[in-house]
């Protein structure tokens, strides 16, 4: 204690004080010295008491904010005394059980990364893998040009796959940090799904199947034409490779006072019950997938959905079909 130089000045400010109270007491009643005596020394006693026990009650809180600076977030010194000690001890803990939360947080979002890289890792070594093994064999100069142009082209749909890959990394990678820039102007549905319908009109032609879209041109809801128009793609394209040839697809749309609704149906194999409270996650496959699904077009349907301030909800029964539900609240143009 007496290293602290703190602690020095306030004994000496007492013994001082305490000097001069016994000098003016001799000076104007000697029989007095005594008793004035006595009682400076119990103060004095009270008062350095007092004061050791606030800085071991400090120091303790120092080891404390130690311990949570190593990472030590069990320790408790919460009590229910009153007085500035207790509040500051109260406080100090609440920010324990942010910092425990917010490190928590931390934990799971590393873990997240790390399976997210190592789920990327395993979808890009396949066609990586697929088309080493094909550029070798296009090498061999005896190859016939009918093999060396399926190897070729199959190389091309392994490239396709890993762009399409990427580029769907790279958008959720935006949505997540926030710097995805999303437009808040009229978007007229029916533009809408013409446009998420583009890219698969021949993959659908080619499996024969039928397509009915019911809804009025007035309807329209607040937010972005195209990145709206890529999440209602992936849902489209999910339907579309579950739903098996001359099935049935159907899209409809309405709007009331308090939002824009978007349902999108199919009579394919459905999705089993238990895949469903999972169907939004990335790289999720369920029992249903198809072999080269990667797991992420319903994950980024969901996030462009989602910070639209829209909600995505999905109905199915295995064997009879799925409905994907769309709903974009209204809100003002800005």
């Amino acid at each position: 204690m007496l290293r602290n130089r703190e602690f020095r000045l306030f004994l000496g400010s007492i013994i001082v004080i305490s000097i001069v109270c016994i000098l003016f007491s001799f000076l104007y009643d000697p029989s007095a010295v005594w008793p004035v005596c006595i009682t400076l020394a119990l103060l004095i006693g009270c008062v350095i008491t007092y004061t050791v026990w606030r800085y071991r009650e400090i120091e303790r809180l120092s080891e404390y904010l130690r311990q949570i600076s190593g990472g030590d977030y069990s320790l408790d010194v919460r009590d229910n005394v009153e007085g500035e000690l207790s509040i500051l001890k109260n406080e100090i803990y609440k920010m324990t059980a942010m910092l425990s939360e917010h490190n928590q947080l931390l934990s799971r979002d590393k873990m997240k990364l790390t399976d997210a890289i190592s789920d990327i890792s395993h979808q890009l070594k396949t066609p990586l893998t697929s088309m080493m093994v094909m550029a070798d064999l296009i090498s061999d100069t005896e190859l016939p040009p009918v093999k060396r142009k399926e190897f070729t082209r199959n190389i091309r749909i392994q490239l396709e796959r890993i762009e399409w890959l990427v580029s769907s990394l790279l958008k959720l990678s935006k949505i997540d940090a926030g710097t995805a820039a999303f437009k808040q102007e009229k978007v007229a549905v029916k533009r809408l799904v013409e446009k998420a319908l583009e890219p698969l009109v021949i993959p659908m032609d080619i499996k024969g199947q039928q397509l009915t879209v019911d809804g009025d041109e007035s309807v329209s809801f607040i937010g972005d034409l195209n990145w709206t128009a890529e999440a209602v793609l992936n849902i489209l394209k999910n339907c579309v490779e579950h739903t098996p040839e001359g099935g049935k697809l159907h899209i409809s749309f309405s709007e009331n006072s308090l939002f824009t609704e978007i349902k999108i149906e199919d009579n394919g194999v459905g999705i089993a019950k238990e895949d469903i409270p999972y169907l939004f996650q990335r790289f999720y496959k369920g029992k249903n997938a198809s072999e080269g699904s990667i797991g992420i077009g319903l994950a980024m349907s969901h996030s462009i959905i989602t910070s639209q301030q829209g909600v995505i909800e999905v109905k199915s029964k295995a064997g009879q079909g799925t409905s994907f539900t769309i709903k974009f609240y209204r809100k003002s143009a800005s």
